[in-house]
């Protein structure tokens, strides 16, 4: 059972809006999973704890998916996540890792890259999809995450995510909070909250401290102004199948999946999520072709 978890909160008489996330299980788990180094683990950490926090704002069955495209070595990342705290995700390059940066800490940018673009894709059970894209500006994420919410969903926003790993690879802290303004709120409270957060300890440190995400809002906003609504567990969850590789296998069409049994006696398909691996043998294959509704494909 994963002690992850976040917090969705109001502050300042409902003038903020703010959410706050544990994830170091959960980011923990997508780096055994997928045996990470030390920098793709802080970037692929820090867009899963934004990712969370993202699908606390949906509702229901809806679903988000977040792609990070940087010209790094990293290659893309891909997260998603619904509104019940269910999140996965994957970086195309798990083994890479550059020294540290001038600060002494992992360089996330140099993995990710400078150049490229954050995508979003909201599954709102519509028949459109609603989907984002802005670009990079920093590679660094959390600025990338900022940009995103005032740019595209115009909602003046600070987000702050940070990333610990042990010196084994492990994960040691992972979380992160985004604050948003809403209309008619003071400029003296903004003025107030700008220093706070440009004063305060980075959030991995807060995370590795012990602070829950509740703390953690309360040492933003202050005990006396912060309104908790609600709590979201948190957890690695892929809801890949067998079921669904083979749905997708038919979808290459009789030919393909004839070109299988011919060629290769078989086929192997795997996750890119959860590294799960499925086995189709030629019978089952010879199966997939039987209940195509046409064998013309």
């Amino acid at each position: 059972m994963s002690t992850d978890y976040l917090v969705k909160a109001l502050a300042f008489n409902g003038g903020i809006r703010a959410y706050a996330v544990r994830s170091t299980e959960t980011v923990g788990e997508v780096q055994r999973r997928h045996h990470m180094w030390p920098t793709a683990t802080a970037a692929l950490g820090r867009t899963i704890s934004a990712t969370a926090m993202m699908g606390a704002m949906l509702k229901g069955e809806d679903r988000i998916t977040v792609k990070i495209q940087g010209d790094g070595p990293l290659g893309p990342i891909v997260v998603d996540a619904n509104a019940k705290g269910e999140i996965r995700g994957y970086a195309t390059n798990p083994q890479t890792h550059v020294p540290l940066n001038d600060k002494g800490k992992l360089d996330v940018r140099g993995v990710v890259g400078t150049e490229g673009t954050l995508s979003i894709i909201k599954d709102l059970g519509l028949k459109d999809y609603f989907t984002g894209q802005v670009p990079l500006i920093s590679g660094e994420i959390a600025e990338d995450f900022t940009q995103y919410l005032v740019v595209s969903e115009q909602v003046p926003s600070a987000v702050a995510l940070g990333v610990l790993v042990n010196p084994d690879n492990t994960v040691k802290a992972a979380g992160g909070f985004i604050i948003q303004v809403m209309p008619g709120v003071t400029d003296e409270t903004i003025t107030l909250l700008e220093e706070k957060i440009s004063t305060m300890k980075p959030i991995s440190t807060l995370i590795d401290q012990g602070l829950s995400p509740e703390e953690i809002l309360i040492e933003v906003l202050g005990k006396e102004n912060v309104e908790f609504l609600d709590t979201v567990n948190v957890k690695f969850d892929c809801e890949c199948s067998k079921e669904r590789f083979g749905d997708a296998i038919q979808a290459l069409g009789c030919h393909e999946v004839q070109a299988m049994i011919d060629e290769d006696h078989g086929a192997e398909a795997q996750c890119h999520f959860c590294l799960e691996t499925y086995q189709f043998s030629e019978a089952e294959l010879k199966q997939l072709i039987d209940n195509m509704p046409s064998a013309e494909d």
